[in-house]
């Protein structure tokens, strides 16, 4: 198996690097299918079936060669014969594929259907099943065609083709819990491409699990008179009362009513207390009148807030009216972060960040900044910051290459006095900052000269020396790019530190 995955992966990977080729659609064999529409005119065939699938092998086991072609190719013809042979039925039909040539990254794919059937919709499907990969996950197939199933109506037929190579008993359970399920309505017919005697088994053993179908080789099925049996055996039959109740299917307004229930004259089982639910589906007889039940016959479960989660499922009851919830019935925090929308006030924080109440990131330093955008932390409070939530002066100035403070610029500083002084245990770095017009060295020294003069400013005014502590960076910091003229301008700035 492992050299028949190996192979068909080699091969796809050589088609997309010289040929950047992806797999396309492939024609079915011409086959003229024997007509049955005059036996089922004259009323001779009767149709037993009303919805049919078709679980079709595409597992790497399927790549390998067989009556001169690939077993896929042989096993879709099979199916499409089957469907050319079915003389104009009303039916609900689907396909579906297993294995890795079922879809790239997938075991299983419905390929058609559930829908109502028509043989150039189907034969497209086929066409378009081209590779044969993967293991062979029969088991999930049968599992999801049980999925597939629910909406389909009146008396199934399950039809696998597939080799039965590379399979443990898995499928051979899923099998019996389809049968269990669909009961008398399903039978299950299995088609083996090959002669691998395990395989057969297999099949043989899934197609006995239904009950009322049968395995048969491909071979015996291949040509037209074989597969107007096969599809006579599977579609139709003679009984007119299918049900078994003991009224004719002519008047029987309920055919499908499981052997054993009771029925009235028209052939349906009762409803003794109203609910719309058979008796003998009944797990709740006798609800009262009016009350709304679920597909067993008992009470739905109340959802008294009203959010579209019943209560026995409800992780948040008692949401208010309106707010969307989840499948779980709690309402929707979109951002993740603990906050529900409805209460958010910060709807997009990102993921990670720490946030109040109100679903808004904290601010710890109060300086407008938020926490997880804010280089520097720790703000005192009055202090005027940057966008990056760093203190800065600002209106402080000095003369053109000048280390001189200017007298417009002393508002700014006793500001800056008054905040140190409401803060006494508060120790500063004064950081001097320029643009890179000039020298790095000019630029270095400029900076320490003005962080100076500020320093020299403060001790004046009755802040203690040690307290203080003055940088030149010169050009090494930018805030942002000296591209424009804009950009340079915040880059000569001063920065105030805290320094704890």
């Amino acid at each position: 198996m492992r050299k028949i995955v190996l192979t068909s992966v080699v091969a796809v990977m050589i088609c997309a690097l010289f040929l950047g080729c992806a797999p396309g659609r492939k024609a079915l064999a011409p086959f003229r299918a024997q007509d049955l529409g005059a036996r089922l005119k004259s009323g001779e065939l009767v149709q037993k079936v009303e919805s049919f699938l078709v679980i079709l092998d595409s597992s790497g086991s399927m790549a390998g060669s067989y009556k001169a072609m690939t077993k896929l190719d042989y096993a879709r013809n099979v199916a499409g014969r089957v469907v050319k042979t079915i003389p104009g039925l009303k039916l609900t039909a689907g396909l579906r594929t297993f294995g890795q040539g079922a879809s790239p990254g997938q075991d299983t794919r419905l390929a058609y259907g559930m829908r109502p059937f028509s043989v150039s919709g189907f034969e497209g499907a086929l066409e378009g099943i081209t590779w044969a990969n993967g293991d062979s996950p029969l088991a999930a197939a049968l599992d999801a065609a049980g999925r597939d199933l629910m909406s389909a109506s009146g008396r199934i037929a399950l039809i696998v083709i597939s080799d039965g190579v590379e399979m443990n008993q898995k499928p051979v359970s899923s099998a019996k819990t389809l049968k269990k399920l669909y009961r008398d309505r399903i039978c299950i017919y299995t088609v083996q491409i090959g002669k691998d005697p395990a395989g057969k088994k297999l099949l043989e053993h899934v197609a006995m699990e239904g009950g009322c179908g049968f395995f048969v080789n491909a071979d015996k099925i291949y040509g037209p008179a074989g597969m107007a049996d096969f599809v006579e055996k599977v579609f139709f039959g003679r009984i007119f009362d299918h049900d078994g109740d003991g009224v004719p299917d002519a008047r029987d307004k309920c055919p499908y009513t499981p052997r054993g229930a009771k029925v009235n004259a028209v052939g349906c089982p009762p409803d003794s207390d109203g609910d719309g639910v058979l008796d003998f589906l009944d797990q709740c007889p006798g609800t009262p009148k009016g009350v709304k039940v679920n597909t067993v016959g008992c009470p739905l479960p109340t959802d008294k807030d009203g959010d579209g989660v019943t209560d026995d499922k409800d992780l948040c009851p008692g949401t208010p009216p309106a707010v969307r919830v989840d499948k779980d019935g709690c309402p929707v925090d979109t951002d993740k972060d603990g906050v529900y929308d409805y209460l958010d006030r910060c709807p997009k924080t990102p993921v990670n960040v720490r946030v109040d109440l109100q679903g808004c990131p904290l601010d710890s330093d109060g300086d407008g900044v938020f926490d997880y955008k804010d280089r520097c932390p720790g703000t005192p409070k009055s202090a005027t910051v940057n966008r990056f939530g760093c203190w800065i002066l600002k209106g402080v100035y000095f003369d053109t290459a000048k280390w001189r403070i200017k007298k417009e610029s002393y508002p700014s500083l006793r500001n800056l006095v008054a905040i140190l002084k409401n803060n006494p245990g508060m120790k500063i770095e004064i950081q001097g900052h320029t643009d890179n017009v000039g020298s790095a060295r000019y630029n270095q020294r400029l900076s320490e000269k003005r962080a100076k003069a500020i320093m020299e400013y403060l001790v004046m005014n009755g802040i203690q020396i040690s307290r203080l502590r003055a940088v030149g960076y010169g050009e090494s910091k930018p805030a942002t790019s000296n591209a424009t003229a804009e950009g340079r301008a915040m880059n000569r700035r001063v920065e105030l530190k805290p320094i704890y």
